[in-house]
């Protein structure tokens, strides 16, 4: 019960103290930017993480299963994005990503299946599925697949975008697997990610990049061509 009470406590204060450094003029606007149809509060991203990082170490949870449940509770319960964005940080939260595991990721997945939007979707994967990834290769690998070739189009969003940052310890064959899964696909926001994907790890291994990218072209789409490329001379 205090654990409850605790995650109650939370829930309010990401609410009042998001609302406390609001900018209404801006709300309109990032809402169109968005095309949300849940309101903003007008609060800059930068400023939102910070209050709700703030909150998250004033009012923590008392474990793992009161932090799930206050993910859960203050996703469905949010009326402002705003709120959303303090969940994926949550989530994400340093402290608590002992309690994030194989077993847990499923709370991750409902954000990124209900989400379903890009600016939801693409902080989880590098600091939440990749934290996964990282202790837990093996079976965290086959999920990692799984989703790669799953229907929802943000599950390959995110199985593509799992290692980013990941540099020297990029698992080249999940990359791979994950892009090749992917190829054919049609949708924009698929195509950009495998493209994403291949910039980050250009950055360690260019030659390599330009490898697969030249083996691969009749299969890549112009986008995910160009964004794969797009840093390399």
């Amino acid at each position: 019960m205090a654990g409850t009470q605790a995650s109650r406590t939370l829930i309010r204060a990401v609410h009042d103290e998001l609302w406390l450094v609001r900018e209404p003029a801006r709300a309109a606007g990032q809402q169109r930017y968005m095309k949300s149809s849940m309101p903003f509060m007008g609060v800059r991203v930068p400023l939102m993480r910070k209050t709700a990082r703030a909150v998250f170490d004033r009012y923590p949870p008392a474990g793992a299963d009161d932090w799930r449940a206050t993910i859960l509770a203050l996703w469905r319960e949010a009326t402002y994005r705003e709120q959303r964005y303090a969940v994926v940080e949550l989530a994400v939260h340093r402290p608590f990503l002992r309690w994030l595991n194989t077993k847990s990721v499923e709370i991750l997945d409902e954000l990124i299946v209900t989400g379903a939007w890009w600016d939801y979707v693409d902080r989880l994967p590098p600091a939440g599925l990749g934290h996964v990834l990282s202790a837990e290769p093996k079976p965290m690998g086959a999920m990692i697949r799984g989703w790669a070739g799953n229907e929802n189009i943000w599950r390959r969003r995110a199985a593509l975008l799992c290692q980013l940052g990941f540099k020297e310890d990029t698992d080249l064959a999940l990359l791979y697997d994950c892009i090749g899964a992917c190829m054919g696909h049609r949708e924009f926001f698929v195509q950009k990610a495998m493209g994403w994907a291949l910039r980050d790890y250009a950055r360690t291994a260019p030659g390599e990049v330009r490898r697969y990218v030249a083996a691969n072209r009749s299969r890549l789409s112009r986008l995910t061509y160009r964004e794969a490329l797009k840093n390399l001379a």
